[in-house]
């Protein structure tokens, strides 16, 4: 459970609020309830809504707490944000740049783990090609077709995020 105190607007997990009371010479309790709070002079955070949509590079995140009818919760935002950085040497990289480093590596991530569910579907059905190979018959058709749009699946225009999958005979 997360505490903002009233005062100072400072937002802290219990815990943490137990060790500030503690540090400040404050009085310490068994249970955390609301008249406890009150009387310390903090408010529960409640949990507030996800945020949804964006793209495949966005997720929802904690940005703050906000009042919304005299209760406080956390307010979510679509993120990563990215701003310019500096390094130690003083060189700065611009948001924009950050933001496409991001997404590089998520898109080796999500290819790297798509390239996985095709090997792993190539490798269900390998018994198949040394079936074939053992009695000297050609692999049937539709196996062959199957397992060929298996390895074509990273030549797909949506690829990495954007994927369909072949059905198997």
């Amino acid at each position: 459970m997360q505490i903002r105190i009233r005062e100072s607007g400072a937002v802290m997990y219990e815990s943490e609020f137990r060790a500030y009371q503690k540090a400040n010479g404050g009085p310490s309790w068994e249970t955390t309830t609301t008249e406890v709070l009150e009387a310390l002079g903090a408010d529960v955070v409640f949990e507030g809504p996800q945020t949804t949509g964006g793209t495949v590079y966005q997720y929802s995140q904690a940005n703050g707490v906000e009042q919304v009818d005299g209760k406080w919760y956390t307010k979510y935002i679509l993120g990563p944000v990215f701003i310019d950085t500096t390094d130690e040497n003083g060189n700065v990289t611009t948001a924009a740049a950050n933001e496409a480093a991001y997404k590089a590596a998520k898109d080796i991530d999500q290819a790297k783990s798509v390239r996985s569910t095709r090997d792993t579907k190539l490798a269900e059905c390998d018994w198949r090609v040394i079936k074939a190979a053992e009695t000297a018959t050609t692999l049937d058709a539709a196996w062959a077709t199957y397992r060929q749009a298996l390895r074509d699946v990273t030549a797909q225009s949506g690829f990495p995020w954007t994927i369909t999958w072949p059905d198997a005979p």
